[in-house]
């Protein structure tokens, strides 16, 4: 006995909310939910669930949360049914590139001269880790960026800064002015007095060298600390 052909319903007459390419074509970007514009990244769905369902089930895994899923991991991105290893590389370069936005904003050699200055230009590449990094930041005598250092990369609640690798880039780089950055990823902005403790023994061997030490910056995704601003260096 041969089955009967299961007979599908043409694209055009899907709702919307099931067809987000056509919703952006026509209405615009602006007006797509977060699981729909994650749909299209997807493409296809599977025979279980549409683009949009597995959109919608990425993001509960993630809190409902863009900034959550971005600090996601790609196996954990592969934990969600429905997406394979090609789709969550596609998911992984569409953050890249979100992020990648906010850094090509800022310019090769942006002005660093204040602390909100640092830490817009140091989001991008803190707003997702799970550990901390330390960074340095060189500069030439009106604050404009030289170069941009990492220098380690520690645990969740440390990193460490060497002053002698510090003072090397530097004095390598003829930078006359610099700050260094770490990220909490508890966004805690208060300073440890670990962090205290390295703050001042950079800012003695920039005395030393005759090397400006601006400031070193807390960064957290929405706020920072600054011992500049704070009177501490």
């Amino acid at each position: 006995m041969q089955t009967a052909a299961v007979k599908r319903l043409p694209i055009s007459s899907w709702s919307m909310e099931d067809r987000p390419s056509d919703k952006m074509i026509e209405l615009g970007t602006s007006a797509l939910t977060d699981a729909e514009l994650l749909s299209i990244v997807i493409g296809s769905g599977t025979h279980k669930a549409s683009a949009v369902d597995i959109a919608k089930h990425l993001l509960a895994d993630h809190q409902n949360n863009l900034h959550e899923l971005g600090k996601a991991e790609f196996n954990e991105i592969c934990e969600t049914e429905g997406i394979g290893t090609s789709i969550a590389c596609r998911i992984m370069a569409a953050i890249e590139l979100g992020k990648r936005r906010q850094m090509a904003q800022m310019g090769d050699h942006p002005d660093l001269s204040t602390a909100f200055r640092v830490h817009q230009f140091m989001r991008p590449f803190c707003q997702d880790l799970k550990v901390e990094e330390a960074h340095l930041l060189l500069m030439n005598q009106n604050y404009r960026l030289i170069k941009h250092i990492k220098l380690s990369q520690g645990s969740i609640t440390e990193t460490l800064m060497d002053i002698r690798l510090i003072m090397k880039y530097a004095v390598l780089n003829n930078a006359t002015i610099l700050t260094v950055c770490h990220n909490h990823p508890s966004e805690n902005t208060c300073p440890s007095r670990m962090d205290d403790e390295i703050t001042k023994a950079i800012q003695n061997a920039c005395k030393l060298m005759r090397i400006y030490f601006a400031d070193h910056v807390i960064v957290c995704t929405e706020n920072y600390y600054s011992y500049r601003e704070n009177g501490k260096v």
